[in-house]
């Protein structure tokens, strides 16, 4: 859902900061002469991810974007035939130093750390101190995956960690504010930070479900079988010999590296407190990188599946990385496609930072796109879209829909207040409010403070032409004459009646 911003002046001044690092990032960019014409073109040419059938595909520039989204700082790399065809930083770093940003600038790359920290494990499995398919409790020494009826029947296996089908609990982390002390990755693992203990709660290898928790367990597991910190280890096995130059799991940051870092921002564009949050849980989200260190990882991986020998791992390993398991999860990476198709990458988001890898495993191409804010996602499509319409990759393009008009009687009895159907963690209950306003259904997200306008496909499917975000409505079970709406076939919200709406 899309936030709105109502501080005319605070736009102003930060559209005024951007203009600003733009100017300054031109001074130190790694494009030659003559693809300045593309760099430019894609720079004016993003794309959203809806276009109306019968409407001209509107095109967006990256000054007007960034000013929108209230995002400071973007840093891109465009792989091509292998190699690194262009990098480019814009706007600011930091807006307390008035750093702009650059193409050393570096980013937290939130959980794009996990497909590079799954190549140290891979590592291991290589020089056979690790195998994938062997309980992880006979690796892990200073602490064990609890056994439980679930692990009874299957246990927890490397395989299972690094595709995510492990059965562990714990999607994602929010990190810690530079004023907290981190707690272990023990104390991670029990419960005793900011997060719930990690455990398994169904059978292992029984289906797919994200877990940031899962590639904790591999994290410690790594430093048990090595001896050597996570972060030790990562640098001297996989980063520095991929020549990851500017790239680090240590967390905290070390103070050395603080004035080349991005700060992070929030939601509205504001700074977090304490510039950014760190991260114990290295594996999962701990990197601080640059887009051009992600596109040497993106063109490593190329090289050795390509059949290359002397790499980082081996060519059957690389292969085995890539290979689909539930999901369409690789070793590490996500995976897209097939055959001579195939793609893989991986997103990342921490506090303040928003970021997008995608590659190409036999065509040689990658976009690697990184934001310092909570609201760089839609904008991050935005230049992925543009990236891959300029080169004509086909890897994501707006998708062109057909909009029905219908009437105020048919819009109007889907308004009112819903309810999620599932009480939100350390919220409580979870409303949105939904109005027409101009033939179109307005949701209103009090919590959030974000806002969509649904245009309608049909009687029951709905749109926002501006995300993406799609919404169907069917007669709810549980509120007689109301409507529940399913959000991105994910969310269930279900209708209030008046007497429910009193009673609150």
């Amino acid at each position: 859902m899309k936030r709105l911003y109502s501080n005319l002046m605070q736009r102003l001044s930060l559209g005024l900061i951007l203009l600003i690092g733009l100017w300054a990032s031109n001074c130190s960019q790694t494009a030659a002469p003559d693809i300045n014409q593309e760099i430019k073109a894609i720079e004016n040419g993003l794309l959203p991810p809806i276009t109306v059938s019968g409407d001209s595909t509107p095109h967006f520039s990256m000054v007007d974007r960034m000013d929108h989204y209230h995002v400071p700082g973007v840093s891109i790399a465009v792989v091509k035939d292998g190699k690194i065809h262009w990098a480019k930083g814009y706007g600011i770093a930091n807006s307390q130093s008035g750093t702009a940003v650059d193409t050393a600038t570096l980013f937290q790359a939130g959980s794009i750390s996990k497909p590079l920290a799954a190549l140290g494990a891979l590592k291991l499995v290589e020089e056979g101190n690790l195998d994938l398919d062997t309980d992880v409790n006979s690796y892990l020494k200073s602490w064990k995956v609890p056994d439980n009826r679930f692990t009874e029947q299957a246990p927890v296996t490397l395989r299972l960690l690094l595709t995510h089908s492990a059965g562990m609990t714990v999607h994602g982390f929010p990190g810690y504010p530079q004023s907290d002390t981190m707690p272990t990755v023990v104390e991670v693992l029990n419960g005793e930070g900011n997060t719930p203990p990690i455990f398994v709660d169904t059978v292992p290898g029984s289906f797919w479900r994200y877990s940031g928790g899962g590639y904790t367990v591999m994290q410690l597991m790594v430093e048990d079988v090595s001896g050597m910190p996570f972060a030790d280890f990562l640098d001297n096995t996989i980063l520095h010999p991929l020549g990851m130059h500017f790239s680090t799991y240590a967390q905290p940051l070390p103070a050395t590296l603080h004035p080349q870092a991005s700060a992070a921002y929030d939601r509205e564009g504001e700074l977090i407190e304490g510039l950014w949050h760190n991260y114990p849980e290295q594996a999962a989200a701990g990197l601080w990188t640059t887009p051009s260190d992600l596109a040497r990882y993106c063109m490593a991986v190329q090289r050795i599946a390509g059949g290359a020998e002397n790499g980082i791992l081996k060519p059957e390993t690389i292969r085995m990385m890539l290979t689909k398991h539930l999901n369409n999860w690789g070793l590490g990476p996500a995976l897209r496609w097939d055959g001579d198709s195939l793609l893989f990458g991986h997103g990342g988001k921490n506090a303040g930072f928003t970021n997008n890898m995608l590659a190409s495993v036999h065509h040689g191409y990658a976009v690697i796109v990184m934001t310092n804010a909570d609201q760089g996602g839609d904008l991050m499509n935005e230049i992925m879209r543009s990236v891959s319409a300029y080169y004509e990759w086909g890897i994501s393009n707006p998708r062109v829909v057909e909009l029905t008009s219908l009437s105020s009687e048919q819009l109007d009895r889907l308004s009112g207040r819903y309810l999620l159907s599932e009480q939100v963690p350390g919220i409580g209950d979870y409303f949105v409010n939904l109005s027409v306003k101009d033939g179109q259904i307005v949701v209103d997200d009090p919590n959030s403070k974000e806002t969509n306008y649904l245009s309608s496909l049909d009687e029951w499917h709905y749109i926002d032409v501006n995300t993406g975000d799609e919404v169907e409505f069917v007669a709810s079970e549980t509120s007689p004459g109301g409507f529940q709406l399913t959000w991105n076939k994910q969310f269930v919200f279900i209708q209030q009646n008046d007497d429910q709406n009193t009673a609150e």
